[in-house]
């Protein structure tokens, strides 16, 4: 039976009884059959799905809950992690834990902004999930670049809480930033500057030559650079802003530069690691 897509302040309901979280297209479908393995917060989500009236999510740790959905997060880990945020923390405010008094502003702006959501909503119930008020939302800064001639990016790694910065206009699920440190590509990207990507891992195509694009060698390395054909198919040259290009190398995938915020711009919308921890 298909699923009605969510309504602002409403719980989607579902069609079939299940144990896992999951986002499917757009449509949040929660667990309802209470066993040890399924956090409370789902049954009670789960329990206001009496009929098909508006269901309406009376607390803040149920619209925490509802937000973190909306986002695209399937759990409360999988968000806890993205954002470096204590998990234990995270899915004690989701289950509503020691919150009679309800969730404490530092916290719901912090959730807020991650999760593009109002915080007046958050906090209140009152208004829309997305009103005038929502956060932006945000990306991972996943590592940085140009530090040296060569393009190389040095990546964030492991369990890192990553820096974080607004989604360019046109960006996706998949889009990510390198922040710039250096003047290795000057007229393009100054030091300071963020430079945005669609993280697909996809091997390069003719459509890319000529551009610049973020690249991953078969040697492991990442690298910023022109892409252009190399001496025969498969092989591709590597043409640095400032350098020597590369030549006849073979790339894992290649990813086109969708997005450049200048340095003074981008020093004022990037969030720091320590600013958005738990």
């Amino acid at each position: 039976m298909p699923m009605a897509r969510a309504k602002s302040g409403t719980v989607p309901k579902r069609s079939m009884i299940g144990t896992n979280e999951d986002m499917s297209n757009g449509y949040a479908m929660y667990p309802i059959r209470s066993t040890p393995n399924v956090p409370s917060v789902w049954v009670r989500i789960a329990a206001m799905q009496a009929d098909d009236s508006k269901a309406e999510l009376s607390s803040a740790a149920d619209r925490l809950a509802y937000a973190r959905a909306l986002a695209g997060y399937a759990s409360p880990r999988s968000a806890a992690r993205t954002f470096g945020w204590n998990e234990n923390t995270y899915k004690s405010h989701e289950n509503g834990i020691r919150q009679s008094a309800g969730l404490k502003e530092e916290h719901a702006r912090k959730y807020a902004r991650a999760f593009n959501v109002s915080l007046a909503w958050l906090m209140t119930g009152r208004g829309e999930p997305k009103g005038r008020d929502a956060q932006p939302e945000l990306v991972r800064i996943i590592g940085r670049v140009g530090a040296d001639a060569g393009g190389a990016v040095l990546l964030a790694f492991g369990d890192a809480s990553y820096d974080m910065a607004p989604m360019p206009p046109g960006g996706t699920t998949k889009t990510v930033a390198l922040e710039v440190n250096g003047s290795s590509m000057p007229m393009f990207a100054d030091d300071g500057s963020l430079i945005y990507f669609d993280n697909q891992k996809v091997e390069p195509t003719p459509d890319l030559i000529g551009e610049i694009c973020a690249v991953e060698t078969e040697d492991g390395r990442v690298l910023v650079k022109r892409l252009q054909r190399g001496s025969e198919p498969g092989l591709w040259n590597l043409e640095s802003i400032v350098g020597a290009t590369i030549k006849d190398v073979r790339l894992r995938w290649a990813a086109e530069i969708t997005g450049i915020t200048p340095p003074r711009q981008a020093r004022r919308i990037i969030i720091r690691a320590e600013d958005h921890a738990a």
